[in-house]
């Protein structure tokens, strides 16, 4: 079972202007071929398909891979909220005739103005979407596990490139945040490979080789402790990460530790409506009635 708080992962800054072309390009860091989906959905289906999660010497992993996955569903939201930021005063209300859309003729990904109503959806950059088979669960656990440490140091490669793509402050807050969560994620996949095989893959990182604190975003969340700690997302359960997540990190030597419980989070954008998309295609007299009906004063 999962609890869900809303509240985003971090605090995002409020977007300035809109920028929908940087809101293609962060779309491929949801539902491109190393997006936030493809994390999420490979983790939870290993965690669902693991064998003998019970058995004292292999709970620890079970416990692992279940808990990052459930860490990914707030990744998913988080890159999401960005996307719907970017799309913020992007078009201007208007009757059909006088083409309201039309500044987003131009734009990069029109599957956001013709079917989304300049919303998240889960496609990569070009509006391909995101595909199960692009996840991985072998059943063998040395397998996946060195594969879902793959998956992050290559989801790392996607974002430094978005990053370069855009210097738009809102999609580079979250960008920041995503390197050092998923530096996170890579250094424990390779920690738990360590305990299973005895070899340091770990010390393949960082992949490309440039350290997070080069990112100002990304800095920011290191000298708070972000980079050291594996969040658990449960209110019980989950509690042999531990006997993976120790020792110090190979950056600047200090501990590891899990903290019980998830970050403090951020507020949600209000997303205002869009008359000229239709959404969310209430009038103030619909408002007016349905709260009436549900016994809500305005």
């Amino acid at each position: 079972m999962y609890l869900r708080i809303d509240r985003l992962q971090i605090e995002l800054p409020a977007p300035k202007e809109p920028d929908p072309n940087a809101a293609a390009a962060v779309q491929e860091l949801l539902g491109g071929r190393f997006g936030e989906m493809n994390t999420l959905m490979t983790y939870t289906y290993q965690s669902f398909n693991f064998r003998l999660h019970k058995n004292p010497a292999l709970k620890p992993f079970r416990d692992l891979v279940a808990n990052i996955a459930t860490e990914e569903l707030g990744h998913i939201e988080l890159v999401s909220a960005v996307v719907n930021a970017l799309y913020v005063g992007a078009t201007k209300p208007g009757p059909p005739e006088s083409a309201p859309l039309k500044p987003l003729k131009d734009a990069r990904n029109t599957y956001h103005a013709t079917m989304t109503g300049l919303t998240a959806f889960p496609f990569d950059s070009h509006g391909a979407p995101w595909k199960g088979e692009y996840i991985f669960v072998s059943g063998n656990l040395v397998l996946d596990f060195l594969y879902n440490f793959f998956l992050e140091v290559g989801a790392r490669l996607v974002k430094i490139r978005v990053y370069e793509m855009t210097d738009n402050p809102v999609a580079r807050e979250m960008i920041g945040y995503l390197l050092v969560r998923g530096g996170v994620h890579a250094l424990a996949y390779g920690k738990a490979l360590e305990a299973l095989t005895g070899v340091e893959v770990w010390r393949m990182l960082p992949i490309p080789n440039i350290p997070n604190s080069k990112f100002p975003e990304a800095a920011k969340y290191e000298k708070m402790g972000t980079h050291r700690t594996l969040y658990r997302f449960s209110p019980s359960d989950y509690k042999d990460i531990e006997k993976i997540w120790r020792g110090t990190h190979p950056e600047d030597g200090q501990p590891l530790q899990v903290y019980d419980g998830p970050p403090p989070g951020g507020e949600y954008f209000e997303l205002p409506e869009v008359p000229e998309e239709f959404a969310p295609g209430l009038s103030a007299d619909d408002f007016r009635r349905i709260a009436k009906r549900l016994g809500i004063e305005l």
